[in-house]
């Protein structure tokens, strides 16, 4: 494959490119690169780059500076996949790098990557549909590289995260790093790029080398055990552990299968959901008690049943109230109800009646051994000394206690509750300042950011175990 990278500093990419697996493909005639510098391209004294235009200060390189690179790139080794690095540009994972490869490597008469077939990218953003041959990286710098000659050339734009640097020659080095290790021949031992984080729905296991004692840290036993099932097991289990518990975010957007998924649920904690219908604030601001609508019991229930959600307590001292719950539930978990729909049968199953929070409290105690971890909800930002976001499970779910998300009905939760509570999630907010959600509309959002998948067009769970 040969490769063009343009850039302000090529003797950087030069100096990086001699070393480690890109240079070991270079040595093998995997791939070759052409350099070229842009000042390379002006006259002599010639600036490469003008003010941006607008008020305000900021360079940007001379759209006929990049035009002729390009052409010049294109004129050594012809025409050629054009990637720019931008912070509008898609961020770079895994999988795209897969599918790069998959492209890249099969069309310069290197063997497709399993389970990436070329012919599936023509669905995708990677490419226009083109053959490559040549890649050419153009690197800007200052402020960028003029709108108009990235609309012009650019097959790919790529940002490799949020965050600012100050140009585009690390970006690309990130990128070609990615792109070539998977390219057959790079690596002497493809297992081992397969096995790699990112590769699957779960990070990579934590590794351990010799002495077997170390600042008083020990490898775990069963690594050293010489028993391979044990050692496979508890390097899948860790691997989920780390990837449940330190970037769930990536998991849930990594398209994981039912194996996947029954492996991850094994480390995340049990959770509760508990609708208070006492100790809520109600219209005048006090502190009192509010009635049950059946159509809460409904979709809340199904919401808890489709996110995973052990029991959904609903808590009320009412008498009257709790009778309109226990008849509601009477017909639903009887045969009558499971042959009319199994469906809402199988959600309402999950409900627990409760008369006092205490109650609740102590049911979970009683079924978990131990005190759940309380998160408040609320509409309001309230005071509180430990607040949290929808991508705070790794400073939840790190404790390994269950866990209790508490929704108020009425105006929210009391002072007091929301003060028992060990953690306060971050109102529900859109692009608008209305805030006044349904108590089974809030449910349903919330566990859906704590707790559900992200899956992308064409994925399926359906999909064949690997």
């Amino acid at each position: 494959m040969k490769i063009s990278i343009i850039s302000v500093f090529p003797e950087f990419h030069q100096s990086i490119n001699a070393l480690s697996i890109i240079g070991k493909a270079v040595q093998q005639g995997l791939v070759s690169f052409d350099f070229i510098r842009f000042s390379d391209l002006c006259e002599p004294k010639e600036r490469i780059d003008e003010p941006t235009c607008g008020p305000g200060a900021g360079m940007i390189l001379k759209p006929v500076v990049v035009q002729k690179a390009i052409e010049l790139a294109e004129q050594r080794w012809g025409q050629g996949f054009k990637v720019f690095f931008s912070p509008h540009g898609t961020v770079l994972t895994q999988p795209i790098l897969r599918q790069y490869a998959a492209q890249f490597f099969a069309q310069s008469n290197q063997p497709a990557l399993s389970g990436y077939p070329v012919e599936a990218l023509a669905k995708t953003d990677v490419s226009k549909g083109m053959s490559v041959n040549h890649l050419i990286l153009v690197c800007g710098r200052y402020e960028g590289i003029d709108e108009r000659v990235e609309r012009h050339y650019a097959d790919a734009l790529i940002s490799i995260g949020d965050y600012v640097l100050m140009g585009g020659d690390l970006p690309a080095q990130v990128f070609l790093e990615g792109l070539l290790r998977l390219l057959p021949g790079v690596i002497g031992n493809q297992e081992s790029v397969e096995q790699e984080s990112f590769e699957s729905a779960f990070l990579d296991h934590p590794h351990y080398g010799l002495p077997a004692e170390w600042n008083g840290m020990k490898i775990p036993d069963v690594l050293r055990s010489g028993n391979h099932a044990a050692i496979d097991a508890w390097r899948k289990d860790a691997a989920a552990k780390r990837t449940v518990h330190n970037r769930f975010d990536w998991f849930v957007r990594a398209q994981p299968n039912p194996p996947s998924i029954a492996l991850a649920k094994k480390f995340i904690p049990v959770h509760y959901v508990a609708v208070m219908h006492t100790q809520v604030i109600i219209k005048g601001g006090t502190v009192g008690q509010t009635s049950i609508p059946s159509i809460d019991i409904h979709d809340i229930a199904r919401a808890c049943a489709s996110y995973g959600i052990k029991n959904f307590f609903i808590v009320s001292p009412l008498l009257d109230q709790q009778k309109i719950v226990a008849t509601f539930m009477e017909f639903w978990l009887s045969a009558d109800g499971a042959k009319y729909n199994e469906n809402r049968h199988q959600a309402i199953s999950s409900i627990r009646p409760v008369l006092s929070y205490q109650e609740m409290i102590d049911l979970i105690v009683r079924e978990e051994g131990q005190e759940p971890l309380i998160v408040c909800t609320s509409a309001r930002n309230v005071e509180h000394k430990q607040h949290i976001d929808y991508f705070s499970q790794k400073i939840v779910w790190s404790q390994e206690k269950p866990v209790l998300f508490l929704f108020g009905t009425g105006q929210g939760l009391s002072d007091e509750l929301v003060q028992k509570s060990d953690f306060v999630l971050a109102p529900i907010e859109g692009l608008t300042d209305y805030n006044h959600l349904s108590v089974r509309s809030a449910v349903s959002i919330i566990l859906d950011r704590w707790l559900g998948l992200s899956p992308r067009l064409g994925s399926s769970k359906k999909a064949p175990v690997s």
